[in-house]
């Protein structure tokens, strides 16, 4: 059965196909896993794609009345839109108590879409605008939402809007989706209990945002929540915090995080063999190789027709990028999945003590419905990482796994691969070193 005729929701009316053309997609298909709503390349004034899942989001309960008393998760929200002047906001559930859960991405592994979305869809978001600029200002609102950026459990609230939250789905491939939202007249917070790491480092105004990220990921606080303090503008040196977008956030925490697990992995003794992880979850198939050699990192996604950044009805889309041994210095094409995956294998090579070189393979089929963020690709990939891996002695036994996990032909796979093409055809300084003199050199003096 197609996605077009799969209700994305329990209860909710399947969606209809496409039916509006896209410009420029036919000379480029790759253009919409590109800019996946996030550059506006097809030059629309909003995303065709988006449009159309959110179509059903008029469907959602609206918050009736103007007041909302309740638990934050605790969770919040900076967009993107009109910077440096942006909408900042708490994340509310009409709900009392313990709500971690609704905004706990590595919590969600192994649940199904429709509870993940049932999650967010209870999510009110408060919006107040403001300058990215103005982190360290004295506004009462800011400074609720920097305490609820560093609260380490859900916190109680009450709210007065400007008018009653508006029914709407908000979705983005890169931070969770999210429901209904107004404007804020009126926020009180009780905040109970602060992690007492991100209160030291948010007291800290001499250490910058990457020294103050990589200590509190090394003190084991949880990458989301690393990202939504980062959001809310509360670490880095005092005079140059800024409020980071949340969908800028997300990625650059990844960022900063691998390059620093990188920065160790470098240094490890080169894997001797190649060691394979396989996972099938959310209707993805993941398929992610370590091979023997100096670290290099590759990340491919193979869309299927009718999936949600293919809008194509017939044609396979694969896309991805890749970096050497130095990393790279340029954003990647494939955007924010490609800095979550890398921070996940990169905890495995930590793990192993070994550097190689990491291929992950994506193929999406018609099952992936709607964008639930880039936490999908870190939880997904950290969980595949947990199983014990194949172990294989060649390449050979590697495209015969390649071969019988993916529908797509393993062709194509090379084709696209610049890591596997290297390992096919370069040859290592070790494998002149084993192989011994040639059959009829003469024997040393």
């Amino acid at each position: 059965m197609s996605s077009s005729t799969v209700p994305p929701i329990p209860g909710l009316s399947a969606l209809e196909s496409l039916s509006w053309s896209i410009p420029g997609l036919r000379e480029d298909p790759s253009m919409c896993i590109r800019c996946r709503s996030a550059q506006l390349l097809c030059g629309k004034p909003v995303c065709p794609i988006l449009v159309r899942y959110n179509a059903f989001a008029q469907t959602l309960p609206m918050v009736s009345g103007r007041d909302l008393s309740g638990s934050s998760p605790p969770g919040l929200f900076v967009g993107r839109y009109g910077y440096p002047k942006v909408s900042i906001g708490p994340l509310l559930s009409a709900e009392h108590g313990s709500t971690e859960l609704l905004d706990t991405p590595e919590d969600w592994v192994g649940r199904p879409v429709a509870e993940v979305v049932g999650f967010r869809t209870g999510l009110v978001r408060g919006t107040s605008p403001i300058r990215v600029t103005d982190a360290e200002k004295s506004i009462p609102l800011l400074e609720d939402l920097q305490l609820l950026g560093i609260a380490a459990e859900s916190a109680e609230s009450e709210t007065h809007f400007r008018r009653a939250p508006r029914g709407h789905l908000a979705m983005s491939d890169s931070a969770p989706p999210f429901g209904p939202s107004a404007p804020i007249e009126k926020f009180r917070l009780d905040v109970r209990r602060v992690d007492p790491h991100l209160d030291r480092l948010t007291s800290d105004t001499d250490a910058n945002a990457r020294v103050a990220v990589g200590e509190l990921y090394q003190r084991g606080v949880r990458v989301s929540r690393i990202q939504r303090a980062f959001s809310i503008g509360t670490l880095g040196r005092s005079g140059r915090r800024r409020i980071v977008p949340t969908r800028w956030s997300i990625t650059a925490v990844d960022d900063l995080l691998s390059k620093r697990n990188l920065e160790k992995i470098r240094l490890f003794p080169e894997l001797s063999e190649i060691l394979l992880y396989r996972l099938t979850a959310l209707d993805n198939r993941w398929f992610l190789a370590f091979l023997p050699g100096a670290y290099r990192y590759e990340s491919i996604e193979a869309w299927y027709p009718n999936t949600l950044w293919n809008p194509d009805t017939e044609n396979i889309v694969i896309m991805g990028d890749h970096e050497g041994h130095d990393g790279r210095t340029t954003y990647a094409a494939i955007g924010g999945c490609y800095y979550a995956a890398r921070l996940a294998t990169s905890e495995a090579l930590l793990q192993l003590g070994r550097q190689a070189g990491v291929v992950v393979l994506r193929e999406v089929h018609p099952g992936e419905i709607l964008p639930l963020g880039v936490w999908n690709v870190r939880e997904y990939v950290r969980a595949a990482l947990q199983h014990p891996p194949e172990r294989l002695a060649t390449l050979a036994e590697l495209s015969a796994k390649i071969r019988d996990t993916f529908a797509i032909p393993l062709e194509r796979w090379l084709r696209a691969s610049a890591v596997l093409h290297d390992a096919r055809t370069q040859r290592r300084l070790d494998d002149w070193l084993t192989a011994g003199p040639p059959e009829h050199a003469p024997a040393a003096s």
